[in-house]
């Protein structure tokens, strides 16, 4: 199976002036935890860094000290997230069917979503990890007055890995740069074309770091995972 992974994002909203996968969380890169999360997969075989040029010492470096098994492309980005999976999807393996793509800032999905996310491809041509939303939502104008509230039972927080056969999100991709259509997710172009994407149950911890705030959080997860891997590790000795 093969893993798209997006890396080419700054981090405005983080403060920092550059890609935020380079901020450390417990001492690694955000992207480490992704590659660590990967590699302990069972059905990914090929993992695609999708990235700026300037990073790409920096992640083969990472990727070097990782001593990762599974082999690792670098793929250059473009200016937006759509262009770079374009430009990943170019990448790809001939023989590959099926692509998972997973953003590099939710550093926090585990090795079982991942592999969950491999063995539903075969199943759906497309479909989006999401979690049922527990917040009740509103619909709000320009002069943020509320104009509705949506059924909750309705809504999904979108989340990656997204999954689709090859075939299919490369046309998509194509009939979007001739459309002209800007979107902020590969499903969203599967939408706009008509094509069924489904839902498969993510996780709630599988959270995007974005700001300041969130790599907390991710602190906070990581640690917590940790004192229970020891834990275990200590009563099976």
């Amino acid at each position: 199976m093969h893993l798209l992974i997006p890396a080419a994002g700054m981090g405005r909203r983080m403060g920092s002036d550059r890609n935020k996968l380079r901020l450390l969380l417990l001492g690694k890169p955000l992207l480490a935890w992704t590659l660590i999360a990967a590699e302990s997969t069972h059905a990914i075989t090929w993992i695609g860094i999708i990235g700026q040029q300037e990073d790409e010492p920096t992640w083969k470096a990472l990727i070097q000290a990782l001593h990762l098994s599974k082999p690792i492309t670098f793929i250059f980005g473009g200016q937006t997230r759509q262009e770079s999976v374009y430009n990943g999807l170019q990448a790809l393996p001939a023989a590959a069917e099926y692509v998972l793509i997973h953003d590099g800032a939710r550093c926090l999905a585990t090795p079982e979503l991942l592999d969950r996310c491999a063995e539903a491809l075969p199943k759906y041509q497309g479909f989006v990890a999401a979690i049922p939303m527990k917040d009740t939502i509103k619909v709000v104008d320009a002069n943020q007055q509320i104009q509705d509230t949506p059924d909750r039972s309705q809504l999904w927080a979108a989340q990656t890995p997204q999954g689709f056969q090859v075939s299919a999100l490369k046309q998509c991709h194509e009939q979007g740069r001739q459309q002209g259509w800007q979107v902020t997710d590969d499903a969203a172009l599967f939408e706009k074309l008509g094509l069924p994407v489904h839902i498969v149950m993510g996780e709630e911890t599988n959270l995007k770091v974005t700001t300041p705030a969130d790599l907390a959080i991710a602190t906070l997860i990581l640690e917590q995972r940790q004192q229970k891997n020891s834990r275990t590790d200590g009563s099976e000795s």
